[in-house]
């Protein structure tokens, strides 16, 4: 009988206990270092934050950027970026915000204009002015932190209070190292990239409560297994279904990332660190983590097959 795929075979026995206090420390300093980079390197905001000009424009065939840079660097209208914009023949110009009020921004455009000539079709353009911009950093944080409340409180709704702690550490963990790697590459971070967190957010902790399932059901079996063996037997019996969700998910954000253009660079490279710390985190944070919680055993619980029980303690603590 076909039984399905299992990348990972069902007996593996694995011991990630062994290592969690390395895997803490390694956690903590990717954490601190992602804070201290945040505070005083700083992230590289984007319009959409920082306020400024941008422009989408269209050439008649493909865009020589190093020319078009050269050109509108020589305009006095500060700071001038340039990428391309998925096909060849499109480019997003971005320009640091002018001194001035509304008047200053539309000369900004207009000398643009004149200085790519009439050859070039200007698609849309846009300003971010710094009070907007502000109030985008504001509701950045608002959806970021609410979004974890939310998770928080679902997952203490359905299991206890610590599982909850646990979550919401390791969450915390995800989205404050992906902003930090940000902060170190000094890639463009705009709602883009708050919109990637937000889905890593999610990601982890659909990852983390397959886990946190499989360890309440191996509660209610096993209440004399020792809980890092317990903890052990439930990411093991996990663990193919985590490495086939979480490989197909970076399979397909790897594709985005070569070929989703540069627009979409940023939001592939968040996503990519993203699945790849929430299957570290849910495995090595959150699940480790109810060592030091004082879980409950289930009284109610139905008694497992005789010899079961030692057999699972014996196989946990042989790996």
């Amino acid at each position: 009988m076909f039984r399905g795929l299992h990348i990972i075979p069902h007996d593996t026995r694995i011991d990630f206990m062994r290592l969690h206090r390395i895997a803490f420390a390694l956690s903590v300093a990717m954490v601190v270092g992602s804070i201290l980079l945040i505070a005083f390197k700083g992230l590289n905001f984007g319009v959409d934050f920082a306020g400024g000009i941008l422009m989408e424009v269209h050439t008649q065939g493909p865009a020589d950027l190093g020319a078009m840079r050269d050109e509108l660097s020589g305009l006095d209208v500060g700071e001038v970026a340039l990428q391309e914009f998925g096909d060849p023949d499109k480019v997003l110009i971005r320009l640091q915000k002018q001194e001035g009020d509304e008047k200053a921004q539309i000369a900004a455009i207009a000398k643009v204009k004149a200085a790519l000539g009439s050859d070039v079709y200007i698609a849309r353009q846009e300003f971010v002015g710094p009070k907007v911009g502000a109030e985008l950093i504001q509701d950045a944080i608002l959806a970021s932190v609410l979004a974890m409340l939310g998770i928080m409180a679902y997952v203490w709704f359905r299991y206890e209070w610590q599982f909850a702690v646990n979550c919401i550490v390791a969450i915390f963990h995800d989205c404050i190292t992906t902003v930090g790697l940000f902060a170190l590459l000094g890639m463009q971070f705009d709602l883009t990239i708050v919109a990637a967190v937000l889905t890593i957010a999610g990601f982890s902790v659909n990852d983390t409560v397959v886990i946190y399932d499989r360890i309440r059901e191996e509660l209610r079996r096993y209440k004399k297994m020792p809980l890092a063996d317990l903890l052990n037997l439930s990411i093991n019996r996990t663990l193919s279904r985590t490495i086939m969700t979480s490989g197909l998910a970076f399979l397909s954000v790897l594709a985005i990332l070569l070929f989703g253009g540069e627009v979409l660079r940023g939001f592939s490279v968040a996503m990519i660190w993203g699945i790849v710390i929430g299957t570290y985190s849910t495995i090595c944070v959150a699940t480790p983590m109810l060592i030091y919680m004082n879980l409950r055993r289930h009284a109610d619980a139905p008694k497992p097959e005789a010899g079961s029980e030692a057999g699972e303690v014996a196989g946990s603590t042989g790996s």
